[in-house]
């Protein structure tokens, strides 16, 4: 069955329509931009009777909802019920609704995107030397019916009135579709330039009233998923919609303000707040928070669908892939709010006991989903030995491997069922992200920024360790906390490097870098590991022997022999098998040994 039509429209017909009320635009729709060009130029083509593209309506009274608005510049009486929306289109009927049948001044922008408010007109007489004179032949005046030059102080045209329009034969834009009044006053005022007037009349007034729109209506019947996905394939001159834009469109249809809830009123009391006062969720996004509900929604609804006989593959797709965020009804979303809520904030309690502490080290937002709406059923489960190590194995394997970058809306869904398995003890299988989960040997090699989330991931599980600050001594975790300038450093200092002729893709690998504080970096500088870790260790604010100084650096998995020896190929196969350690004791899994050579697949950090 077709979800459209095609036909055309008269203009008038549509603007009218617009203005009664009977076309209305769906809340998501963000609002008018047009600048004064743009107006100018579509003016222009409808006189010539250019082709201005075609606009797409979507039938109401079917299933797909949205809270609705007026366009722009139309005043509706309570209760005025839409026929049809405006999906595409948007910035042409609503700059036609303004300057073809409003009688205020057009809100719009100028060059410089200031906004202004313009009353449009053609200058008759310049309209009548021919159609490359039309775009000449606009005037735009300002609010007051002006056009004014020296910063306002002259007055260079005045149309304030109908007479003084009459006399400087410029016709209103606002009467193009009914002009009768302008034509009575001209022809009483002026009649010796009536016969002009209805030359104009019939050359370009005429473009526009017999001007054909061709359009594309979605039937009633199309779903509310293809309906937003239709939106944003045709919108590609606005910025894209959000799914939480377009799902709080489709509830506040049913009366209810999910943007409330989400931000609350006043702003910054609501659940993002709520979330957002644990630092490692501070960057929560209110779509990672409907795909949670997504997941909650659709496996519960796939369950009754087995329990109640349907075969598996006939039974309800768990999933958070956009289109089953966007049919997610309301009252699954007012079902699993608070539940999932907790499972957020369960999720970063499970995180803090892996060693994060910050959003700014946590290697993939998207994985904090299926983490939480697990947890959401978990609740405190989580933390029983058993369930605890094969989530933190999950965890890690998805870090380390690196099985959370791109669109993983598919890895999502199935992590979250197959965890829901494995941590009940339902199922030994483990989950997909488990199996597929490698650790390249070379790897380490290639870790240089901490925008990669096996980097990150490293970071903190060195911290996990233990690691203490090479000056202050204190766990490198407290400094942090407390916000003590702690930042990644070289352990071989990259002067000292480069002067031996050691490539940066060599030293500036995460093998050769490590946390310490900025007072322990400032100590470092460019000198040999031997001299600064002396310095250090004689400093009257430190005094350690060399075995306290070679205990903080085993915390860090450095083996001090090296360093004083400033040995760097030593350091550096001895350090690689230490951190290659902690990946193998995290994921489970014995790390992948590769012949191929070091990949240059990350832009060098300072």
């Amino acid at each position: 069955m077709s979800t459209f039509d095609s036909t055309k429209l008269k203009l008038s017909d549509l603007l009218d329509d617009i203005v009664e009320g009977k076309i209305q635009l769906p809340d998501f729709q963000r609002g008018w931009v047009w600048d004064d060009e743009h107006i100018r130029s579509l003016l222009v083509s409808i006189a010539r009777s250019f082709p201005i593209g075609a606009v797409m309506i979507l039938e109401t009274g079917g299933e797909t909802r949205f809270q609705l608005r007026p366009v722009e510049g139309v005043t509706l009486s309570p209760g005025s019920d839409a026929e049809r929306l405006i999906l595409d289109g948007q910035q042409r009927l609503t700059s036609l609704t303004q300057v073809v049948k409003g009688d205020g001044p057009v809100a719009t922008r100028d060059d410089n995107k200031r906004p202004i408010k313009r009353h449009y007109y053609f200058d008759i007489a310049k309209a009548l030397e021919g159609p490359q004179s039309l775009e000449a032949a606009i005037i735009a005046v300002d609010e007051r019916k002006t056009l004014r030059s020296d910063f306002g102080r002259q007055i260079d045209l005045d149309l304030s009135s109908p007479e003084k329009e009459y006399e400087a034969m410029c016709f209103p834009c606002s009467q193009i579709l009914d002009s009768d009044a302008w034509e009575e006053g001209l022809n009483e005022r002026f009649p010796e330039r009536f016969s002009t007037y209805m030359t104009f009349r019939k050359e370009v007034l005429a473009a526009f009233r017999g001007y054909m729109i061709p359009v594309i209506l979605l039937k009633k019947e199309t779903s509310k998923e293809a309906v937003c996905l239709v939106f944003e394939k045709v919108n590609t001159g606005g910025v894209a919609l959000s799914v939480f834009e377009l799902v709080t469109a489709s509830y506040a249809a049913d009366g209810y303000n999910m943007r409330k809830d989400w931000f609350g009123e006043p702003a910054g009391t609501g659940r993002k707040a709520k979330l957002a006062a644990k630092s490692i969720l501070t960057d929560l996004e209110p779509t990672d928070f409907l795909q949670g509900i997504a997941l909650l929604d659709s496996r519960e609804r796939r369950l009754a669908d087995l329990a109640a006989g349907k075969k598996p593959k006939e039974a309800t797709t768990v999933s958070a892939k956009r289109e089953h965020v966007l049919s997610t009804p309301l009252p699954a979303y007012q079902r699993w709010t608070e539940p999932l809520t907790g499972g957020f904030l369960e999720a970063e309690q499970f995180l803090r006991m892996l060693g994060f502490h910050h959003q700014r080290f946590l290697p993939y937002r998207s994985q904090l989903v299926p983490l939480a709406t697990v947890l959401t059923h978990l609740k405190e489960r989580w933390l029983e030995p058993a369930i605890q190590d094969r989530l933190a194995r999950w965890f890690w394997c998805g870090v380390l491997g690196e099985m959370y970058g791109g669109a993983v809306e598919t890895r999502i869904a199935l992590d979250y069922q197959n965890l829901m398995d494995w941590l009940t003890g339902d199922v030994v299988e483990e989950p997909v992200t488990v199996v597929a989960s490698g650790f390249q040997e070379s790897r380490l090699d290639t870790l240089r920024t901490r925008n990669s989330a096996a980097y990150r991931g490293l970071y903190v599980l060195v911290q996990q360790q233990g690691a203490c600050d090479f000056f202050w001594k204190t766990r490198m975790l407290d400094l942090d906390l407390n916000e003590r300038g702690i930042d990644i450093h070289h352990i071989f200092p990259r002067k000292w490097c480069d002067d031996r002729g050691i490539s940066p893709r060599i030293y500036n690998s995460i093998i050769n870098k490590t946390a310490i504080s900025a007072k322990a970096n400032r100590m470092i500088g460019g000198n040999a590991p031997s001299h600064y870790l002396e310095q250090i260790q004689t400093h009257k604010g430190v005094q350690l022997d060399d075995d306290a100084m070679d205990s903080i650096l085993r915390t860090h998995c450095i083996e001090p022999r090296f360093l004083r020896a400033d040995d760097f190929d030593g350091f550096y196969r001895a350090r690689k098998a230490a951190l290659l350690d902690l990946v193998e004791n995290s994921t489970g899994k014995g790390a992948i040994v590769s012949e191929l050579g070091v990949a240059e697949d990350e832009v060098e950090e300072a």
